[in-house]
Order: C-alpha cells, then sequence, then structure tokens
C-alpha cells in the first residue's frame, strides 16, 4: 500500500515537472484563417480552423488570414507604344490559396504582387497606342489578369479579378481627345441627317415615278385628301379627255 502510494505521489510530480518544463497551450484557428504548424521551426503541416493543443517548448501555429483582400497601384507614369505619358491606376482582389507558399517563400506576399500587377502595366500601355487603349479598357483588364495571375499562384495566391480604375493623360491630350469626340459625335449627327434625307427622297422619287406610270393614283390621293379634311369644300381638278 505505501509502495502505490509513493508510486502515485511520483508520478504527479513528474507530471507536475512535465508541465512546468513542456507547458502546453491551446491555439484556435478561426473559420477565416488556415494555421500553419511548425516543429523545432520547420513547417509540418496546414491546419483547417478548430481548436489544437500544442507542447510550446517544441511545436507553434501561426495563424494566416485567407480572406480575399485588395492591392490598388495609384497613378503610374507609364510611356505608350507612341510616346504619350499615361498615368494608370488599378485594383486587384486576392486572396491567400496555399499558406505555406505564401509565407514561408516569400517575405511579403502582397508587396511581390503589387510589383507584378506594375510591371505588367508598362508591358501591356508600351505595346499599345494611345487610341487602342482608350478604345479597348475591358481588353486591358484581360490582359492585366492573364500577365500577373500566373505570378500570384507562384507566390501562393489567387487572383479574383485585376480592373483599370482609371486612365489619366496629359491636359493637352485630354482636350485633343474631347475635341475628337465631339467631332466623331457631330459627323455620326451628319451622316443620320443626310441619310434620313435620302430616304425621304428616294421615297418622293418612287411617288412620283408611281404616279407616271399610274395617273389614277393621284385622283385616289385626292379622295383619300377628301375623306380625312374636315372642310367643307374641297375643288378637284380633273383633266378632261375629250379636248376642246
Amino acid at each position: 500500500m505505501v509502495e502505490l502510494l509513493w508510486a502515485v505521489v511520483l508520478a504527479l510530480v513528474l507530471l507536475v515537472v512535465a508541465v512546468k518544463v513542456f507547458p502546453a497551450r491551446r491555439v484556435t484557428v478561426y473559420e477565416y484563417q488556415k494555421g500553419l504548424k511548425y516543429s523545432r521551426g520547420r513547417y509540418s503541416t496546414t491546419l483547417n480552423a478548430g481548436q489544437y493543443w500544442v507542447i510550446s517548448t517544441f511545436s507553434s501555429i501561426v495563424p494566416v488570414d485567407i480572406r480575399p483582400r485588395f492591392v490598388t497601384v495609384q497613378g503610374q507614369d507609364v510611356l505608350s507604344a507612341d510616346g504619350v505619358t499615361l498615368k494608370v491606376s488599378l485594383a486587384a482582389e486576392f486572396q491567400v490559396a496555399d499558406p505555406n507558399v505564401a509565407i514561408n517563400k516569400n517575405a511579403d506576399f502582397q508587396n511581390s504582387l503589387y510589383l507584378t500587377l506594375q510591371m505588367a502595366v508598362r508591358e501591356i500601355v508600351g505595346k499599345e497606342k494611345i487610341d487602342t487603349l482608350v478604345e479597348n479598357r475591358a481588353g486591358f483588364s484581360t490582359k492585366l489578369a492573364e500577365l500577373t495571375s500566373g505570378k500570384a499562384t507562384e507566390y501562393g495566391l489567387k487572383l479574383i479579378s485585376a480592373d483599370i480604375k482609371d486612365i489619366m493623360f496629359p491636359g493637352e491630350m485630354k482636350k485633343a481627345f474631347s475635341q475628337l469626340v465631339k467631332a466623331q459625335k457631330e459627323g455620326q449627327a451628319a451622316l443620320e441627317k443626310a441619310r434620313g434625307e435620302t430616304a425621304a427622297l428616294r421615297s418622293l422619287a418612287n411617288a412620283a415615278r408611281m404616279m407616271d406610270d399610274n395617273p389614277n393614283l393621284l385622283q385616289l390621293r385626292a379622295l383619300q385628301a377628301l375623306d380625312n379634311s374636315s372642310g367643307n369644300t374641297i375643288v378637284l381638278g380633273l383633266a378632261n379627255g375629250a379636248g376642246g
């Protein structure tokens, strides 16, 4: 009995010593996070949301936020293919897809993506003329996403979207484009007016041709006018075929 008591006491003492020497703690990984588990400073696995016990002396868990976030590139001065300096702003939405790569393989994954977006903008604008960029902004955004999505994957990220926020021109270019747009609109209006006048003249010419081919149509048209007239008197001049 005494020996059993001493064994229990010894076990309790060893347990207390173990807790003191190898303290354990509970770590919570939330729903919007992944947990990077390290053993003796080395990455071992990625944990999903939940609660975990770790022995602090040997292991640690680092939570990583995986919610979508934005990176904005403001007012980059970029030279177009025809030598015009533009200020281009853009925004990209991304999220951490592989926490191991994003954290352990990059010093700053967000800054890496930022620089990649900068370089992509310079590459796209440098190959295009200014009028092409203005007319095809949607295509600009598509090319931007194509150029950066692969690099984002290398950083452990998923690129959700990349869009042009604004393209700003020098003052004189802005005035020139404004005048060009105005001239285009005026030209379109004149073209539509000319088309309308041409259609009206064509209709009149067709009507005159029909009247020449069918003289009775003139009398029918006069009777139609009489039927729609609100007046009391109408005078019809009809040709006398007898002559004299």
